[in-house]
């Protein structure tokens, strides 16, 4: 029987990613695809998964960024013995869902090192099929207990789509294309005036593009009714280093 491939999925058919089993065979394939035969430093046991709660792991980035706004002291797990632990495989704590701006380095904001942070960024940190599909290897392969959808002040991505909406702009290439999916976040965060608020609109944003993963996941969604995910939004303020939480998603 010929299985045609689909564009979407990266060539493979749909029928491979459909169910649990096939997602726990394709698990098991990144992990196998992961040792290395012959020895060696990456032949080692694999690195266990983390064992905090959502909780723990939602303290542990609020302690962080209290740590970075405050300027205190603190040694992030980086160097030569953690990049030689990290070689045997990595088992973050928390997905994170970022925008692109170079000004929101999460690492740094969160005072975290080496291994501990499962990154997906793009402008307006948005999700696409891509995106998902990262955030969910994070969750059902690498175990993390924690996504944070962090928007920021000033972003630029959802500022074009509110100029989209206020003033039906355009833009070159597929920059366009890109900031469609904050539409619905801007129109949603209009006032009974009209007005529409950046920051407003930025922290809509980030608010549904979370309820998105937990509405949209299957596995996210197993993962949050099984008591070992949480799913949030945040909003970073660039000028005071601060993040605020929004943990009702």
């Amino acid at each position: 029987m010929r299985i045609d491939p689909c564009r979407c999925c990266g060539g493979f058919p749909h029928s491979v990613f459909r169910g649990r089993r096939a997602f726990g065979s394709l698990a098991a394939g990144f992990l196998a695809a992961a040792a290395v035969p012959g020895g060696g430093a990456l032949a080692a046991d694999p690195v266990p998964k983390t064992s905090l709660s959502p909780d723990e792991a939602l303290s542990r980035m609020k302690e962080g960024n209290d740590q970075f706004r405050m300027e205190a002291t603190y040694r992030a797990a980086q160097g030569r013995e953690r990049r030689i632990e990290l070689a045997r495989g990595q088992a973050p704590f928390c997905v994170l869902v970022g925008c692109s701006d170079s000004r929101v380095p999460p690492e740094l904001l969160f005072g975290r090192g080496l291994g501990e942070l499962f990154i997906v960024r793009n402008a307006g940190n948005t999700v696409d099929t891509g995106a998902m599909g990262s955030i969910e290897y994070g969750v059902g392969v690498l175990g993390c207990p924690l996504i944070v959808v962090l928007g920021h002040e000033n972003c630029g991505a959802v500022a074009a789509a509110v100029e989209v909406v206020q003033r039906n702009a355009t833009f070159p290439g597929v920059i366009g294309e890109m900031i469609q999916p904050i539409i619905p976040s801007v129109l949603s965060a209009r006032r009974p005036s009209g007005e529409i608020v950046l920051d407003d609109a930025v922290t809509a944003n980030a608010r549904r593009v979370a309820t998105r993963i937990k509405s949209q996941s299957p596995i996210a969604q197993e993962a949050v009714r099984a008591n070992r995910l949480k799913i949030v939004a945040a909003r970073y303020d660039l000028d005071d280093g601060d993040v605020d939480w929004f943990e009702d998603i």
